[in-house]
């Protein structure tokens, strides 16, 4: 299955993801975000979820599953999903063997390295470990987030055998949200997945130009934003809570904004 528009993320979900999950797809989604890093993830439950969704008639090939191999660096010591010991390469195969378990599938239709690995050498073992998982065709494609140095991702394009089809990254204004790289994804037909898109960005929700239009449509300024968002070939990771908020975060697509209406919204980003 191709990237859907929009991917639920379970992030932070704990005890409610497998719920949480199946709230979310039955609202509409189809793309999941989950890792194996328990620290942050519950991937066991959203394998339980993919499990239940079944009953409802919504099978595994029906759903875009993303998930994502963690270094030891964002891992819990506590909670290590592979051996801490193994070589880089046999940590990735590890960790993706985890994440089948958990998963309940056999293939993930996206696999992602979920953080910087320095110096350049450790960042192309493991992206080499991926690209044989790919080659196996149990990932359908691999990607990459948190890294916001476009020289080392136009490095990393480079040097790969298998090109990245994804870059994650918090959209936020420290990153300057991501300019030049999301041009380059564009450019290069690499999928830019967001995250934080509300959450670090209430600034722009709560400007007049952004409520006005939310009015003028009779939409929330969220609904306003995904949707500018989705204009600007970015795919938003949505983690609502709330079924109301899933449900609203689905009819982004029943309206298109002007192209003076998403050119005043990019000038808020500046």
């Amino acid at each position: 299955m191709k990237t859907p528009p929009l991917i639920y993320g379970t992030a932070w979900k704990k005890e409610r993801t497998a719920d949480l999950v199946v709230q979310a797809v039955m609202s509409g989604f189809r793309g999941i975000d989950t890792a194996c890093q328990p620290k942050h993830y519950n991937e066991p439950a959203v394998g339980e979820a993919i499990a239940r969704l079944s009953s409802h008639g919504i099978a595994r090939e029906d759903l875009f599953i993303q998930t994502k191999f963690t270094p030891l660096a964002g891992q819990d010591p506590q909670r290590i999903p592979y051996d801490p010991n193994a070589a880089l390469d046999v940590q990735v195969a590890q960790s993706f063997k985890a994440s089948q378990r958990n998963l309940q599938t056999h293939y993930i239709d996206s696999l992602v390295l979920h953080s910087p690995l320095f110096p350049y050498s450790n960042l192309k073992t493991v992206w080499s470990a991926m690209e044989e998982i790919f080659d196996s065709g149990t990932a359908r494609q691999i990607g990459i987030s948190n890294y916001y140095d476009l020289d080392i991702l136009k490095r990393l394009h480079a040097d790969a055998k298998v090109k990245p089809s994804v870059v994650q990254n918090r959209f936020y204004s420290d990153s300057g949200y991501d300019t030049d790289i999301r041009q380059w994804c564009n450019d290069q037909g690499i999928i830019y997945q967001s995250f934080w898109s509300l959450t670090a960005n209430p600034h722009i929700l709560g400007d007049k130009i952004v409520v006005d239009m939310a009015l003028k449509y009779g939409r929330t300024p969220a609904q306003i934003f995904y949707r500018y968002l989705s204009h600007m070939n970015i795919v938003p990771l949505i983690g609502s809570t709330s079924q109301e908020h899933m449900l609203q975060d689905m009819e982004i697509f029943e309206f298109e904004l002007s192209a003076s209406e998403i050119a005043n919204i990019t000038e808020l980003l500046t």
